[in-house]
């Protein structure tokens, strides 16, 4: 086996490796972190590979009994729900929507994956009264799943998208962000902006406040994000912080690590404003 083959098996199975031997954030812990720093967030639970669609509902409910335990209420923090990782079922849904709702009143919105993952994802969400959903900018089918969510109560979190699109991928991912943005304002419910970028930032945020949208930036906790966060501030926009939980997160964190070797340099150009 040549070096190069060594090298890759070994970036493969590192996350793995990672897995099993590093524990994930756990519900209690992210939720008291949100509290202490006076944080508005997003809490995701990330699982473990492989995993029952009855241990993620698990999961999501811990996440809902440890908020109601932190006292956090309303808009302070929601809940993104992976839907193809509980097969879609209404019945899980139901209770963690309902958990949600009467415990800790946490509204919830719904993860994009996959394009052909999409439809069923957003009939997911219309069941749900003020359910929200992410809208991937790079897909084909995006500015009309925007029309379709425009006048839903739920709040709409734009990503450039990590899943390509097969059929129709937009070549200029950041004119396509800009498309989308675009297309929502105007909208009554909130718009979240999610990016690391500055100026792709101030850009769709301008959009936004000067269509009257409410709206905010959304920030992955361990990315580069001081020059956005001070891009909202001057604008007087909140930031919502993105809270992975569970033990998946540090693999899938090590595996975009690997696949980005560009990060190092993009936080110290982050942190020098160059």
């Amino acid at each position: 086996m040549s070096l190069w083959s060594r090298l890759r098996d070994a970036r493969y199975a590192l996350p793995g490796l990672v897995e099993r031997h590093v524990a994930g954030p756990s519900a209690r812990d992210v939720a008291r972190l949100a509290v202490r720093n006076g944080l508005a967030v997003t809490y995701g639970y990330f699982p473990p590979n492989p995993v029952s669609a009855g241990d993620i509902e698990a999961a999501n409910l811990q996440i809902i009994a440890a908020l109601e335990a932190t006292g956090a209420r309303g808009d302070d923090a929601y809940l993104s729900l992976k839907a193809p990782h509980m097969d879609f079922d209404p019945a899980r849904h139901d209770r963690i929507a309902a958990a949600a709702a009467q415990a800790a009143g946490v509204p919830i919105l719904f993860d994009a994956h996959a394009p052909h993952q999409a439809e069923a994802t957003l009939a997911l969400a219309e069941r749900y009264e003020g359910a929200g959903v992410v809208i991937p900018a790079r897909w084909g089918r995006s500015l009309g799943d925007a029309a379709r969510m425009r006048d839903t109560a739920g709040r709409i979190r734009v990503v450039k998208g990590e899943w390509a699109d097969p059929e129709a991928d937009a070549a200029d991912k950041t004119s396509a962000y800009i498309t989308l943005v675009s297309a929502l304002a105007g909208r009554e419910a909130v718009v979240a902006v999610a990016t690391h970028d500055p100026d792709l930032a101030a850009k769709t945020l301008d959009l936004l406040l000067a269509a009257g949208t409410p709206c905010e930036l959304e920030q992955l906790r361990g990315l580069p994000s001081r020059r956005c966060r001070a891009v909202a501030r001057e604008r007087g926009v909140r930031v919502r912080t993105y809270l992975p939980f569970g033990p998946g997160w540090w693999p899938y964190a090590v595996d975009k690590a690997l696949a980005r070797p560009y990060l190092p340099v993009w936080w110290l150009s982050d942190m020098l404003d160059i």
